[in-house]
C-alpha cells in the first residue's frame, strides 16, 4: 500500500491525491487506473465523476459479499480499502452494475412513489382497525374504498374520538392520493419517449406503473444472459438451502424493492403487486429478454 488518507467524497480531491503521490514520470507511465468503490449512498455519482473527468476504470463493489469475503470480524476503512484493492487486482471483485444517471433519477421517483403507497396502505389499515374496534362489518357486495363504500363509512356511528380519527385518516388518504397521482403523471411524462417502456406496455398484464417500475429497477434487460438470471435478480425464483447430506429444500427469496411492489395499476386492486407481470415476463424468456 502506497498511501492511506482520509479524503472528502470528491473526485477532484481523489485525483489530486494521485498526482501528489506519484512523480510526473510515474504518472506518465500510468495508462489505465483501476479503481474500486464500495457501493453505498453517493458511490454511483462519485464513480460517474471519476469515469467522465479522469477516465478511470471504476467498479462498484457489492458491500455484503465483500464483507463475507474478508474473513475478519474487524472493520476499518484501511482494511476495507485493502480488501477492495486486492480483489480488484486479482479480478475477483463482486461487482454492482453502475446504472446511468437517468435510470438513477427514475429509480428515485419510483421508490418515492412506493413509499407514498405504503403510507397510504398504513392509513387504510388504521381505518379498518377502527371498524373492527367498533365491531362494524362492511356491507355485502360493496368493494372497499369505492365512493359507495366511503359514503357508507362516513355514516358509521362512531364515538367522538373515532369520528375525529376517521376524518383525519380520510384527509390524509386524499392528500396521499393527490401526491401519488401527481408523481405518476410525472413518471409517465418522463418515460413517454422510452422505447423499452413502450415495448413493455404491449405485453399482456403490464400497465404503465408496472412498465416504468421494471424500467427503473431492471433498467437494461440485455445485461442478463437468460430469463433465469433475470428471475433471480427480481427475486421471483426460489433458492436452494441444502447443505451436505441435509436437504433443506428451497426457500423463496424476498422480492427486490418489495420485489417491485409499489402499488397497483389503475383497474387492479391495491393488494396486487407488480410481481405477477415480472414472473410472467421472466419465465416466458429463456434467452436474452424480449424487451431488450
Amino acid at each position: 500500500m502506497l498511501v492511506n488518507r482520509k479524503l472528502a467524497n470528491d473526485a477532484v480531491g481523489i485525483q489530486l491525491l494521485i498526482r501528489t503521490t506519484f512523480s510526473v514520470e510515474e504518472q506518465q507511465g500510468i495508462v489505465d487506473v483501476q479503481a474500486a468503490i464500495e457501493s453505498c449512498t453517493g458511490a454511483a455519482n462519485l464513480a460517474d465523476e471519476l469515469i467522465n473527468t479522469a477516465g478511470w476504470n471504476v467498479t462498484l463493489a457489492h458491500p455484503g459479499i465483500v464483507s463475507r469475503m474478508k474473513q475478519n470480524p474487524d472493520k476499518s476503512d484501511h482494511t476495507d480499502a485493502f480488501v477492495l484493492a486486492n480483489l480488484k487486482r486479482i479480478g475477483y471483485l463482486p461487482k454492482v452494475w453502475l446504472a446511468p444517471e437517468e435510470i438513477r433519477q427514475l429509480r428515485s421517483l419510483v421508490r418515492h412513489r412506493a413509499q407514498l403507497v405504503k403510507q397510504r396502505t398504513r392509513i387504510k389499515l388504521r381505518i379498518r382497525a377502527l371498524l373492527r374496534e367498533h365491531r362494524v362489518s362492511s356491507p355485502m357486495g360493496v368493494r372497499p374504498w369505492t365512493q359507495v363504500w366511503l359514503a357508507w363509512l362516513m355514516r358509521v356511528p362512531f364515538n367522538a374520538a373515532s369520528a375525529f380519527l376517521r376524518e383525519e385518516y380520510l384527509e390524509e388518504i386524499q392528500r396521499l392520493n393527490n401526491k401519488i397521482l401527481r408523481l405518476e403523471k410525472k413518471l409517465i411524462a418522463q418515460t413517454a419517449d422510452d422505447a423499452l417502456v413502450k415495448r413493455l406496455l404491449q405485453m399482456e398484464g403490464i400497465g404503465p406503473i408496472t412498465a416504468i417500475t421494471m424500467r427503473a429497477e431492471i433498467a437494461c434487460f440485455d445485461r442478463f444472459d437468460s430469463g433465469k438470471q433475470l428471475s433471480r435478480y427480481c427475486g421471483v425464483t426460489p433458492r436452494n438451502a441444502s447443505s451436505g447430506q441435509k436437504a433443506g429444500g428451497c426457500r423463496s427469496r424476498e422480492s427486490r424493492e418489495s420485489r417491485f411492489a409499489g402499488g397497483a395499476d389503475p383497474g387492479r386492486s391495491e393488494t396486487d403487486v407488480v410481481q405477477f407481470p415480472l414472473e410472467y415476463f421472466c419465465h416466458a424468456t429463456q434467452t436474452k429478454c424480449k424487451a431488450a
